[in-house]
């Protein structure tokens, strides 16, 4: 056998068929809307804890599970540190609105005022905050990045405009979701 024909028989044995393969963006896009949709509807279920921060907690949960999936999507190596320290990073843009978060999840210790503010308002932000996360993912993996060189001080804008755009879509799904049962 020549060495040449030796050669593609051994990268032959090493190829990942699964992995080589062209992806299809149609088909990917409907997989990673199915996974955001999924776990927004995932956060604004966790908002509906009724125990103060650990809401918060959940969140951050879906959150990092969602960009768990993803990285997996676009075949990036996820790194769960690196994953936690970026959700920080971004959330903690939205400092003003977080304090907010915050205070409304302390106010579940308030009886029935307290539920009551909370249901209305936090399954949005969980939602949109989640929608937000899923969208500056995306966009950095599609640009060809990974978690490791994730900057995100420089997503930070991007973040918080698909954070406005995320109380949109969260509000549309709850209302889809209300209209079905």
């Amino acid at each position: 056998m020549s060495e040449k024909a030796n050669k593609k028989s051994a990268d032959s044995v090493t190829a990942d068929p699964i992995k080589d393969a062209p992806v299809d963006p149609a088909a990917r896009a409907l997989r990673v809307d199915a996974l955001s949709r999924n776990h927004i509807l995932m956060a604004m279920g966790v908002s509906l804890v009724p125990l103060p921060v650990v809401d918060i907690l959940g969140a951050m949960a879906v959150q990092l599970d969602l960009i768990r999936k993803l990285s997996a999507e676009y075949g990036v190596p996820f790194k769960e540190d690196r994953g936690k320290a970026i959700l920080t990073s971004l959330l903690g843009g939205m400092l003003p609105m977080a304090a907010g978060e915050a205070a409304v999840s302390l106010l579940k210790f308030i009886p029935l005022v307290g539920s009551t503010f909370s249901v209305a308002t936090m399954p949005i932000v969980f939602g949109a905050s989640t929608y937000a996360v899923g969208k500056v993912f995306v966009q950095h993996y599609e640009s060809g990045g990974t978690i490791l060189d994730f900057d995100a001080s420089k997503m930070k804008k991007v973040f918080l405009e698909e954070f406005c755009a995320g109380k949109r879509a969260a509000t549309d799904l709850n209302a889809k979701k209300e209209a079905t049962g």
